[in-house]
């Protein structure tokens, strides 16, 4: 990308589905926290990333940052129904009372 090129914003709908099939492994290291703590904002506590079957490159990036989030109380692969091993879940802690 030139150093006068915007990059292009991308608007995800936050209902509990990210899908990053259009997204490059470089990408996802800020865009899965931000998406996590907004579904937190709107209580959505169980989250599905979908990344993808692939060479599961983005696999083991989402998974390496669900593990050093502490606001991640697990994650595990899909089941068929959820993508298999091409999604993965991740189950939030609740923001606390205000």
């Amino acid at each position: 990308m030139d150093e006068t090129e915007i990059p292009e914003v991308v608007e995800l709908p936050i209902d509990g589905t990210m899908d990053l099939h259009t997204f490059l492994p470089r990408e996802v290291g800020e865009l899965v926290p931000d998406y996590l703590a907004e579904c937190r904002k709107r209580g959505i506590l169980e989250v599905r990333i979908v990344h993808g079957k692939g060479h599961g490159i983005l696999q083991r990036k989402v998974h390496g940052i669900l593990r050093r989030l502490p606001e991640v109380r697990s994650y595990r692969l899909a089941d068929e129904s959820g993508g298999g091993w091409g999604a993965t879940l991740a189950t939030l802690e609740p923001l606390p009372p205000a």
